[in-house]
């Protein structure tokens, strides 16, 4: 293509040189890509909310809820007094509850952290706060 014909189509593309019937053919071609464009959009919104009512409505009727004989139960805290030959190890496993803890290792490094103590360093006379579970609402 020579610069000359370059030179005619870039004019004939131009605004500037269209006669009013081309203007009119050009702006309604334009109007029309906004009008498809903007219902694309519009399309697209509907559509999400949809999928989003869907989904939120899904999740509200699968719930997750306990069963109705749930019954919660309460972590409290208990004192008790070592006695001469008690070790941690067998005041743990007279009061663990095997449903919050998964082994009495759990509960002894519980009952230490509670107490600030080492597992060695249990005396005869001393107290420890041992941590217990109720269903009672204290």
């Amino acid at each position: 293509m020579s610069k000359a014909l370059m030179a005619a189509a870039s004019l004939y593309n131009d605004q500037r040189f269209l006669s009013k019937s081309e203007l009119r053919i050009y702006r309604n071609k334009i109007r029309r890509q906004r009008i498809v464009r903007r219902q694309r959009v519009t399309l697209a919104l509907v559509i999400a909310m949809i999928l989003f009512a869907m989904i939120f409505v899904v999740s509200t009727l699968v719930s997750d809820a306990a069963s109705d004989d749930y019954t919660p139960e309460y972590k409290y805290y208990g004192s008790i007094t070592v006695g001469v030959g008690d070790t941690l190890w067998d005041i743990a496993s007279d009061n663990i509850s095997w449903t919050h803890y998964d082994t009495v290792e759990d509960y002894i490094s519980e009952i230490c952290s509670i107490n600030h103590v080492e597992e060695e360093e249990i005396f005869a006379g001393d107290n420890l706060v041992i941590p217990y579970f109720s269903t009672e609402f204290k």
